[in-house]
């Protein structure tokens, strides 16, 4: 079973640099997108059911803005589109697939970099979604939370973590809300699990500015975190850096069946 998961930065771009015909040569059984950055009149037939996938996704109230899909080769028995929380909900940030006994959940979490209005919105959030992620796992379901959290967990997470102690990110506060929900709440960082201690490698955002793609400047921010048996049906991930459809680049896991 591969899944993967891949912050788009816009549908229509990154089917304008070939997301498509990479998608259909990808052998993916689930994939979960973020930032759609379209809303469903923008979505070409193509983008809404890619030959062989059924599409479910949440577009955001505001346009070109946020929103998250899933497609997979198997419908889903039951879609929950948000988390219930009316103002978050209302950006497009939370979608869940059921199959049989298995759930996937492709995440959005809110950016704090643009201000501290933001930032404040992201701790809101975080304290809102930590419920739902021991509701998850209590509720005895395999679940996989594929997405953009927008935060790097550890130093090795990012190459310029002395310089970026103070940003949106990389905050204390973050850093120990992951180390929360990976220890206490019993979540498993799948890409921790097969590689523990990679560091250029792990990366899966580049900021536009300075050259950081070119030179390596990223991020691990996009992750896919399950429930402990499933990590533990884990068996290979990958981070593809071949061609380039977005800003972020797609996390690969394939899980034994």
């Amino acid at each position: 079973m591969r899944i993967i998961t891949l912050n788009l930065n816009g549908i229509r771009s990154a089917c304008n640099k070939g997301f498509l015909p990479w998608l259909a040569a990808s052998s993916a059984d689930i994939v979960c997108l973020q930032e759609l950055k379209a809303q469903a009149g923008d979505m070409q037939p193509d983008m809404l059911q890619p030959p062989g996938y059924h599409g479910y996704f949440h577009y955001a109230e505001k346009k070109g803005y946020s929103g998250v899909g899933i497609y997979s080769k198997q419908p889903a028995d039951k879609v929950i589109i948000g988390l219930g929380h009316a103002h978050i909900d209302a950006e497009g940030r939370y979608l869940e697939c059921q199959y049989g006994n298995l759930s996937v959940v492709s995440l959005y979490l809110p950016s704090g970099s643009s201000g501290e209005e933001r930032q404040q919105f992201k701790f809101q959030v975080l304290a809102l979604f930590l419920p739902h992620l021991e509701q998850l796992i209590a509720g005895g379901r395999e679940v996989v939370i594929c997405g953009d959290w927008n935060i790097a967990h550890q130093e090795i997470d990012l190459k310029n973590y002395k310089g970026n102690r103070k940003n949106s990110g990389f905050l204390p506060e973050e850093r120990a809300w992951m180390t929360d929900i990976l220890g206490r709440v019993g979540w498993v960082d799948v890409y921790r699990t097969l590689h523990p201690e990679t560091t250029d490698e792990c990366y899966t955002w580049w900021s536009n500015r300075g050259q950081a793609w070119a030179k390596n400047v990223g991020w691990r921010i996009d992750y896919q975190l399950a429930t402990q048996a499933l990590a533990k049906r884990a068996k290979a991930v990958s981070v593809y850096k071949a061609e380039r459809f977005s800003d972020h680049a797609p996390l690969i896991v394939d899980y034994q069946d």
